[in-house]
């Protein structure tokens, strides 16, 4: 086991080393990767798109992490399901702002991209609704349709939150993720769904901006 996950590294830093993909500053031991013009090219090159662990994560530990809108949801708005992130509510079902953030980033994404699917994902009741349903009913209140809108509400997780989505993403025939979640959570739920949908189609991230224009929570 040892050998075979050594040899996936090893491809994955030559994958990752023939890409192309334009040098950066990532995280401290990674491979650094910066994409020059959009989010999302490493998402289907170095090693992002594939079914081998240890390929994702080393992927996606070097990855750059942005608020640009990701090139799959660019090109392909229909195919491609946007997929936001629950946070735990408050007792009264009250969202904190956390959440509200990751939201805004969501609809952002939703009024540019109105041709995309959405899912919200997060179960955890409190208050008597799921995260899921406090997330679907401010998007309404934002503006979006709510018939673009899939509610899952049994996610205790982001694995959960990965897998459930995947389940609804595939049965729809979905061609490519876009997770969005806070700065600092992102790089957790990009390998968790990578992972999920083990190399099936591109998955990539926007990372929520707080009013300030930071990431927020990182």
């Amino acid at each position: 086991m040892r050998v075979r996950r050594m040899t996936a590294a090893a491809l994955a830093t030559a994958a990752i080393a023939g890409s192309g993909v334009a040098i950066g500053t990532p995280q401290a031991g990674a491979v650094p990767i910066v994409d020059p013009l959009y989010n999302g090219f490493v998402s289907t090159v170095g090693g992002c798109q594939t079914p081998i662990e240890p390929l994702i994560q080393l992927c996606t530990n070097a990855q750059m992490l942005s608020p640009e809108t990701p090139l799959i949801l660019t090109f392909n708005p229909v195919g491609t399901n946007i997929v936001v992130l629950g946070y735990g509510l408050l007792g009264n079902g009250a969202m904190r702002p956390e959440l509200i953030t990751r939201l805004m980033a969501a609809r952002d994404l939703a009024n540019q991209n109105p041709a995309a699917p959405i899912i919200v994902t997060g179960g955890n009741p409190h208050g008597g609704r799921t995260e899921a349903q406090a997330m679907k009913s401010w998007l309404i209140g934002a503006g979006i349709n709510g018939g673009r809108i899939t509610a899952e509400n049994r996610a205790r997780s982001t694995i959960e939150n990965a897998n459930n989505s995947w389940a609804i993403a595939r049965a729809r025939g979905a061609t490519g993720l876009v997770v969005v979640t806070s700065g600092n959570h992102l790089r957790r739920s990009l390998t968790n769904f990578r992972e999920a949908v083990g190399g099936a189609v591109p998955v990539e991230g926007v990372v929520a901006n707080d009013p300030s224009g930071s990431a927020f929570g990182s």
